[in-house]
């Protein structure tokens, strides 16, 4: 039975719908999970830094496919394996975040969708600066262990200083710093809160139970 092999950053918990959603779909497809298919969830719990070892993982297992959520999941597979199939879906543009060669030829064994949600992270910031027009410095909370953190960080600052604003980056990665960014944002009395597409800030932590 041919394997497939889901590798995330996030935990089952807040994918339940977009597993269910993927499953779902294979089922239309004509593959049937424990019937003429078999998936193998590989979860990071927020930690890219799992990421590496969990997609060699799944190679060892000798999946037929590789199907992962996020850049850093993507990246990950893509240093495991140049042999078997990868599909990603991200939010960054694939081809300037060094995924595949070309969009119409993406090459190599792997390939995807990006809904460039983080393009759009500039105008999120817009529309929190008009949202709170009182606000003369915003926070942009980030996870300094994603690949695409320090670019979008740049991205962002350069858009906050065109709208007349400050922004204070506050990155965290574990539970403990993001309570500390937090209380960052409390005590210098940030207006406003931008919160970077990451798998870690979608996961439930001790604060939420």
């Amino acid at each position: 039975m041919p394997v497939i092999g889901l590798l995330s950053g996030g935990s089952p918990e807040p994918f339940a719908a977009a597993s269910a959603g993927f499953e779902d779909g294979l089922n239309e497809a004509g593959f049937i999970p424990g019937k003429n298919v078999a998936l193998e969830y590989r979860w990071a719990q927020g930690r890219s830094d799992r990421l590496p070892g969990l997609a060699a993982d799944l190679v060892s297992r000798q999946v037929a496919l590789i199907v992962t959520a996020t850049l850093p999941g993507a990246l990950a597979a893509k240093a495991a394996s140049t042999t078997i199939p990868i599909v990603f879906v991200i939010g960054e543009e694939p081809v300037q975040v060094g995924l595949v060669a070309s969009l119409n030829r993406p090459g190599g064994n792997i390939t995807g969708v990006s809904n460039f949600m983080n393009l759009l992270a500039p105008k999120r910031l817009q529309l929190l600066a008009e949202t709170v027009p009182e606000a003369t410095v915003l926070a942009l909370l980030v996870n300094a262990k994603n690949p695409n953190a320090e670019p979008d960080t740049r991205d962002l600052q350069a858009v906050a200083r065109g709208l007349g604003r400050g922004l204070q980056v506050l990155t965290a990665s574990t539970d403990q710093e993001l309570g500390t960014a937090f209380t960052a944002i409390a005590e210098q009395r940030l207006g406003g809160l931008s919160v970077n597409i990451d798998s870690f800030f979608r996961q439930p932590h001790p604060a939420d139970r």
